[in-house]
Parts: structure tokens; sequence; C-alpha cells
């Protein structure tokens, strides 16, 4: 089953179209810097073979040193390709929300499927792909994305509080993100939108005047001196579907009105003369780009054409190219995805010639291009479940990668509680698959049972960005112990103080180094120092945790139901009279029944068996006598199945210190007892405490003022336990009156 398709990574989603706008806020941006010299002329011979432009897909963007192209599988994923004009192989990017390129070779990876709406972004510079990634988060200075200006800085729109709007220069140096206000804008200015940054320039447009009377705007904006040089009027803002153009000589943008359909508007930046050059149809997907004095236009029904700007004539000339794209460069080229009679499909480079006149020269085919390996997941090995009882403590998770130069960043989470786990493989040393043996284990201890996310991030070794992700669901459980209250799997020791503060020792559900040791103490509460008796009885509800009984000075008996978090549901009465008895004993099942019962002593030396219901508003069944005589003792204990018979056992120390063993016969009484020795009165407390070290025998541990011991059960009657030192409660022999 797949964990998460979405979420801390950047989902599929279509970015807007280059239509009319190869540069519009909120569309595709590309970029400019210095492209390779071509020589003039409508075609040129190309003495080495052409970069390939993948067959099927869509033009994303041109740079001096390649192109980005798009397409989707038949699961609707995108793939982000970006190919060199070298020849080198193709590089496969990081499936984005939404894209850019500009200022030069620098591919911005944004959240948003539309620019503006960017607020995390990354910049990959493809003019050294192996270069780290620069991310730079404007959500922070609540921004937005308006343009890329370097690899280490963009041009974004920043609000204040008071809803006003500022352009800044933001840059990303290490670790410190700094930002410069551009000067000269009016003051109510908002919705910024830029063309691509080139020379130290940038072309925004914005929205400005009163609330009822907005009308658009444009500037021009030095970046060197933070601060704008020109300013020209438009009818409206062109937000969100006007696109921005300057060359040395002319500024352009795109319009539409009712009537006439697109149109762009270009300003001669010398003289300041304006002219409009219609398009057509609204519907028809026009693009319109600037080549020095040329405007470039035209869309898939209508083949290329340009437009000199300086003349007094609207007269155009044929470029020879039917393309249902263009997008500018920045250098003052741009780049068609078309087809041309003499050479067929492919793109296109139209550059001033030598004479200025518009040339046009092919500089990608159309084929099946040679990529590098994309990093992905091919294969996952972590199961759908797994009790950690059955393997030894461990589960083996793995995950198989089309390539070996990786990191793998492996997080497991909790889902009831949030609790995380997180790892970070390296490479193996040979083939592709990188594992590790999970112990279970979260922050020191025990990891509770239940649902778990299985998350895997993988990141290519050079810092390109270049991630991929995959997600599981792992179901973790144990075998249910009786002394568990955190449904972790491990024993959980209950200790009262001189106070009333009852505490919660977690302890490791392994030994550690050959020893059973404390993982966590936690306090449960005051005020328990009101009960007489306290007895940790299994489980009694229902559920798969522990709870506890108490009994009070006046006799009333209550429940403790274990919420499994190591915490006590609300105390329930089940009970009065109890003020009779002088030992209770629980959480073991005497009669074979599969439920925890009870025995008690009152003060005529009587031993009383309780039967498990089941049922927690009424835990406990009729009690019957199971015989006299138990005066002798002074502690009797519940500690399950120790000597390998079918139901619990009880262990008894009489008043000489001699600890007897009585096994259960299943019918809520006992054998004749054994005797398991001598030197017990050295203890305080006996603790039936569950399996502490996973042999799958219940185990005992004896609280005394000068040392703490584990018992293991061995499994025989005759020689019961074994003896092991703890550090639990080591220089704490004094410090708790009741240990349970």
């Amino acid at each position: 089953m797949q964990f998460r398709t979405t979420g801390i990574r950047l989902a599929s989603a279509v970015t807007a179209v280059l239509a009319v706008t190869a540069l519009g806020a909120g569309t595709l941006a590309t970029a400019p810097t210095a492209f390779a010299a071509v020589p003039a002329g409508v075609s040129a011979t190309q003495d080495t073979a052409l970069p390939v432009f993948p067959k099927g897909s869509d033009l994303g963007g041109a740079a001096t040193s390649g192109f980005l192209s798009y397409s989707f599988d038949q699961d609707l994923n995108r793939n982000l390709l970006w190919t060199p004009y070298d020849g080198s192989a193709a590089i496969p990017l990081q499936d984005p929300t939404g894209w850019d390129l500009g200022a030069g070779d620098v591919v911005v990876l944004g959240d948003h499927n539309w620019t503006a709406e960017f607020k995390a972004i990354t910049l990959r510079n493809m003019a050294d792909p192996a270069a780290p990634v620069v991310s730079i988060d404007l959500g922070a200075l609540n921004g937005n994305y308006v343009a890329v200006l370097s690899p280490t800085s963009v041009l974004a729109q920043i609000k204040n509080e008071d809803g006003t709007a500022e352009l800044h220069v933001v840059t990303k140096d290490g670790a410190t993100t700094t930002t410069t206000k551009i000067a000269g804008l009016p003051a109510e200015a908002t919705d910024f939108f830029g063309s691509q940054a080139h020379d130290d320039q940038v072309f925004v447009g914005y929205e400005t005047g009163p609330a009822d009377k907005r009308v658009g705007g444009r500037a021009m904006v030095d970046l060197k001196g933070a601060t704008v040089t020109a300013t020209y009027a438009a009818p409206e803002s062109g937000y969100g579907m006007s696109a921005l153009g300057f060359s040395a000589s002319h500024v352009t943008w795109y319009g539409y009105e009712s009537g006439t359909g697109d149109y762009i508007t270009s300003v001669d930046r010398k003289t300041g003369e304006q002219k409009k050059t219609v398009l057509g149809r609204h519907d028809e997907e026009w693009y319109g780009t600037l080549v020095g004095e040329w405007l470039v236009y035209g869309n898939a029904y209508h083949p290329a054409k340009a437009r000199n700007l300086t003349s007094t004539s609207d007269e155009t000339i044929e470029l020879g190219v039917s393309a249902s794209r263009a997008v500018s460069v920045g250098d003052g080229s741009v780049v068609l995805r078309g087809t041309r009679t003499a050479d067929g499909e492919g793109l296109f480079r139209v550059v001033a010639g030598a004479d200025g006149a518009p040339t046009v020269t092919k500089v990608a085919e159309i084929g099946a291009p040679v990529t590098e390996q994309r990093l992905q997941f091919e294969q996952t090995h972590v199961p759908d479940a797994v009790n950690l009882d059955q393997t030894g403590g461990k589960v083996t998770l793995g995950w198989t990668l089309s390539r070996a130069d990786a990191v793998v960043d492996v997080t497991l989470t909790h889902t009831a509680t949030g609790k995380e786990f997180k790892k970070r493989l390296t490479a193996p040393a040979s083939g592709t698959l990188f594992s590790f043996d999970w112990d279970g284990v979260i922050a020191g201890v025990d990891a509770p049972n239940g649902t778990y996310g299985v998350e895997a991030e993988a990141t290519l070794l050079a810092d390109t960005g270049v991630t991929a992700y995959d997600g599981w669901l792992l179901n973790v459980t144990r075998t249910p112990n009786p002394h568990d209250y955190t449904n972790n799997g491990s024993t959980d020791v209950l200790a009262r103080d001189a106070s009333g503060v009852l505490w919660r020792d977690d302890l490791r559900d392994r030994p550690v180094n050959g020893q059973v040791t404390r993982a966590q103490r936690a306090s449960i509460g005051s005020g328990w120092g009101i009960y007489k008796q306290i007895e940790a009885v299994g489980n009694l509800g229902g559920a798969a945790t522990g709870d506890l009984i108490a009994v009070d000075g006046s006799g009333v008996l209550w429940l403790y139901l274990g919420k499994g978090d190591g915490t006590f549901a609300t105390r329930v009465k089940v009970g009065t009279g109890w003020q009779g008895y002088n030992k209770l004993a629980g959480g073991s099942d005497l009669d074979g029944d599969g439920r925890a019962d009870l025995v008690a002593t009152d003060g005529a030396g009587d031993l009383w068996f309780y039967k498990g219901t089941g049922d927690y508003t009424k835990p406990f069944g009729t009690r019957a006598k199971v015989g006299g005589g138990w005066q002798a003792y002074n502690h009797i204990t519940a500690v399950g199945d120790i000597a390998g018979t079918a139901t619990g056992d009880l262990i008894a120390r009489d008043t000489t210190g001699v600890l007897w063993l009585y096994q259960g016969n299943g019918r809520g009484g006992f054998a004749t007892r054994v005797k398991v020795g001598a030197g017990w009165g050295a203890f305080s407390q006996l603790v039936g405490a569950g399996d502490l070290d996973n042999d799958g025998r219940p185990d005992l541990i004896a609280y005394g003022a000068n040392a703490t011991y584990v018992y293991r059960s061995t499994g025989s009657a005759t020689a019961p336990f074994s003896r092991q030192t703890t550090s639990l409660y080591a220089g704490e022999g004094s410090k708790f009156n009741h240990v349970l």
C-alpha cells in the first residue's frame, strides 16, 4: 500500500501554458545570458549532431547552455528534463509543482503551479549542474516570487502589514537571507510581475491607483542601483495574463481588447514612440517575443513572422518556421518549437543577423534523448506488518534505488502519537539496495505498537536538489505483556514513594548488554498514599495493556484501567469490604480461561480466589476459598507460568524468609508447595514483572534496601529462578514503600 504520494514533496501539477505569454506573471519564464554566436542567414549548416528534444514533450524554457522540456507518463506524473546543447546527457530534474527559468541558466523549482504564487523556491544553476542548490523561503518574508536574477537571488513582492506591497531583491548567501527594496515605484503599486532579467535590468508590471480605479503600470528597473529608471502607463494591470519583454531598444507587453483580440504594445525606449501590433483571436494562443528591434510572433496556425519596430511600415518577414511555442533566451534571441520545411521538426533559434534582420538556425532535433539515470525508487522492501517478538526485536527495512550515488533519509512516524525515528542510509558498498535493521526503539525507548508511516527520501550525493520519495505503512505488534502500560511490549514497573507519588519505570523490552535496564522514568501522579494496597492485575478490561486495582482506607476497591500511553483512566469503584484482606496478588491466569485472576489473604489466614470476568465494570466473580494457613506468609506474588504448567503460579514468602512456589492447578487452586530457597527476607517487594528478557517466560524483580535483582524464570519447578544483577533502582532501595 502506498503511504503518501503528496505532502512533504512537490506535487505533480500542470504549470501555466506558454500561449501568447512567454514571459508573463504566472507563466514559465526563460532567462538571458550570452548565447554562442550563430552565422547570419535563414538556415545554418550544423557541423556536429544536434541535441535531441524529447518527442511528445513540450518546451518549458530555453537558456544559453540548454533547454527545458516536460512531459507526462501514463500515471500523469510529470517529467522535467534539462538538455544541454553541448551534447552531454540530459538531466532529469526534481518533479516540481511549477518552475521558471532565467538569469542565464537558473531553473527555479517552486511550490505552486503558478509562478506568481511561489513562496518556497529552489534555485539550481544548470550551467554547473553539480553545484549545490539554493533554497529560499519567501513565505517567511510574506513574499511571492516575481523573477529570478541569479543563482542566489530573486525579485520578490513583499506584503506589508497594512496591505501595501514592495518589490525587493532577495539574496541567499549561505544561511543568510537579505533583501533590498527597489526604489522609485508608486507607493500604492501591487500585483508585481516581471520579465526575464538580463544586463542588470528587469522590466516589471504592476497595478496602481485608487481601489475603484486601478490601472496598470510598467517600469524598467536598474538592478545594480535597485531603482526605477523609466515608467510606462498601461490601461490594465495584466497581472496573471500579460507578457513582458525588453531589449536594448524596446519594451513590450501583451494586451487584449474585445473586437480586436490579442495585441502587443511596444515602446521605443529612446524616443517613447508607441506601437500596437495586432495578433489575432484570443483563443489561438499567440506568442510574441523581442529579438532586438524585431517583434517575433505567431502561433500553431500561423507561421512565425517578424516585424521591425523601428520601421514606419507594418511590413513583416516570414521566418520559415511554423511554431507552436516561443521562449526568449534573454540574450536577444528566441527559441521556437516547430517545423521548417527544409529540415523538419525541432527547436529553432532566432537571432539578429549581421544586418540586423532575424536569422533562423536549428538547434535541436526531435527524438529520444540520451538521459542521465533518473533517481527513483525501483523496489520497496518494507513489510506490511511485523511482530517484533517473533523476529528477535528487529525488522529489516530496505529500498532499491535506480542508482547508488545517493543517501536515503528514512523517517518512521507512529501515526497515533507522532513519535518519530530517523535514520540516514549512506551509499552501499555494492549494488543499489539501501537497508538497515530497525530495533524497534525510538530515542532509547521501545517504540509503541501500532501503525507507522515509513517514509524514505533519496537525495543525490551531489547536492543538486534532486530527490525521490517512497512511502509505506508498517504495522508493529508484540506479544501482549500484562505488565506493559505503554503498549510497547516492555515491562513497566510502578513504585510509590513516601510522599504518595506513583512512578513508572519503562524497562527496555530486551536486556542491554545482558542486563535488564530502565529506558525512562515518568511520574504518574500524586495522591496514591491514600491506598493501603495497590496491585498490578494485568488486563481486566479487555484492552491490550495492563490495569491496576487499589484498596483505600475504608476498604473500597478501585479499578484503574490502563490507557496504553503510560497513564490510567479515571478510577472506577468496583467493590467494598476489601479492608479484610492484608495481601493481594493479581495478574496471573490461575484457571486457564485466558483472563487474569486475583487471590487475597485475610486476617484469619484464608486464601480466596477471585475469577477474572473480562468485564471492567465487574472485573471479578464471586470469591472461592482456596485454603487456610496463609498467615504464615508475609508476602505473596502472582508470577504467571514460571514452571511450565498451563496456568499461572504463585510464590509466597514466609516469616523466616523462605520462598515457596505454588504451581497453579488450572482450577483456581494450587499444587503442593515447593521450596525455592531461603534468604528472601532481604527484599521488601517481590514483583511478578512479566517477561523481562523475551525468552517467553515471566520473570521476577526483587526490591530491597541493599540491592535489587532480576530473577529470570528457568521453567523448572525445583529451581525456578536464576539471579541477575540490574541497574534498576540502584541507590533507591529505601525510596519506595510499594513496588508493583
